[in-house]
């Protein structure tokens, strides 16, 4: 793979290289698409959701490796990782305006101030790292919502 497409891929189309705040910029963007171009998933549609997400990380985990050699280690140019993390962060609630931003709030809340254990799994090493702390507050997110959605249901 050339190290243009590498980049191409990791930095989502590009996104990445936004000066600032890359990874909120491109879990905007996810969280935009998300709202406007993916339906209510039904359980199926979520767990082939979860397949893909476990898929794709696995495929980025040595893309990413190869990246981090050019970019740097944990890059902000490397944002394939918010997109993975959003979509775990939706899996299994009800597709709404307010789902999207509160999942985007929440989850950036997660990723950028990385409590335990997120901090300790983003030092894992060879790209694993990279991606795992996003996951990782994708599914702090994602439980925090399904709370919210049960005890507050008339705010989504």
């Amino acid at each position: 793979m050339s190290k243009f497409i590498r980049n191409l891929l990791v930095s989502v189309f590009f996104i990445g290289y936004f000066p600032v705040a890359s990874g909120t910029l491109t879990s905007a963007v996810t969280a935009v698409l998300y709202y406007f171009f993916l339906p209510e998933l039904t359980t199926t549609e979520n767990l082939l959701l979860i397949i893909i997400i476990v898929l794709v990380s696995l495929i980025f985990v040595p893309i990413i490796k190869k990246a981090e050699k050019d970019l740097g280690h944990d890059s902000h140019k490397i944002v394939i990782d918010e997109v993975l993390g959003y979509c775990v962060a939706i899996l299994f609630l009800p597709h709404s305006l307010m789902i999207a931003i509160y999942a985007f709030v929440i989850f950036r809340v997660f990723d950028i101030a990385k409590p335990t254990p997120i901090h300790q799994i983003q030092e894992l090493p060879h790209g694993w790292g990279v991606i795992a702390d996003d996951i990782m507050a994708g599914i702090y997110t994602n439980i925090v919502l399904q709370i919210l959605v049960i005890v507050f249901p008339r705010f989504f």
